[in-house]
């Protein structure tokens, strides 16, 4: 199966790299395309068996997937300069441009043709923890992919942490709690280890703290499937210290904060 991924900046080179660690595709399966010679040289860099092209767009005829890793607002030019080279029979196309809807790629494609076939098209939101695979990544496909692409696709991002499969109309909502929800949490661990320097700590013995807490708490909720209140009930002692923290937390709107910043984001 042979893969080529249009855009190898952090978010594509980044994509590249977890899947030369899975199981699904080898170095050699694997080309990219990019205007600039600086990310594909750190790609090569990375592993010499990747094919890289300069500004050149000819690998896109041979692959089984096309990954869209550009900017947003370059989506369309994109599909525009290799939209002749598809074959929609046989060709999957997947956008990780966030605002960018399956039916303005359709649209996009559509265009010079009289009745064109459908396209497969997936929209996917990765965040920015792809980088060291363990993403959570929201997939919405078009009505021309099949129950095998769909799987292919879930697998693929699997590998680059962990894949949920959505209706479009819940992307932007998911966005909000995934993408946007890492950028809260990394506020979190700034306000935290500002703290832990007033209490005493170095800010990297501070962050370390913090971070090494969260992680903890993730895979806890995580492996037990416990619902948040009933682990927070296991360390709120009557009269400790944890429900007081907690309750200058409210006090000052901790939870009504989290959830119009959270709403603000769709």
């Amino acid at each position: 199966m042979k893969i080529t991924v249009i855009g190898g900046g952090n978010m594509g080179g980044s994509i590249v790299r977890g899947l030369v660690k899975g199981s699904i595709f080898q170095p050699e399966d694997i080309t990219v395309i990019d205007i600039f010679e600086t990310p594909l040289k750190a790609l090569q860099d990375y592993n010499s068996s990747f094919h890289l092209a300069l500004n050149d767009y000819e690998s896109v005829e041979k692959a089984d997937i096309i990954i869209l890793a550009v900017k947003p607002w370059l989506i369309k030019d994109t599909l525009l300069d290799i939209k002749f080279m598809l074959d929609y029979s046989k060709q999957i196309i997947v956008s990780i441009a966030a605002g960018i809807t399956i039916k303005e790629m359709e649209e996009t494609l559509a265009k010079g043709y009289k009745e064109p076939a459908d396209p497969v098209l997936f929209r996917v939101v990765p965040n920015t923890a792809i980088a060291v695979k363990e993403s959570f990544t929201l997939i919405a496909s078009s009505p021309s992919a099949t129950d095998e692409q769909e799987s292919l696709i879930l697998n693929i991002f699997n590998e680059l942490g962990s894949a949920m499969l959505l209706d479009e109309e819940k992307i932007v909502a998911g966005t909000a709690l995934t993408s946007c929800g890492i950028a809260f949490f990394f506020r979190y661990v700034k306000a935290a280890m500002s703290a832990g320097v007033e209490l005493g700590f170095y800010p990297k013995d501070a962050q370390e703290m913090v971070v090494k807490t969260m992680l903890g708490a993730a895979k806890l909720l995580d492996e037990t499937k416990g619902y948040p209140e009933e682990e927070i009930d296991k360390v709120t002692t009557p009269g400790g210290i944890t429900i007081r923290g907690i309750n200058e937390l409210e006090a000052n709107g901790f939870t009504n904060a989290i959830i119009k910043a959270l709403k603000a984001c769709k």
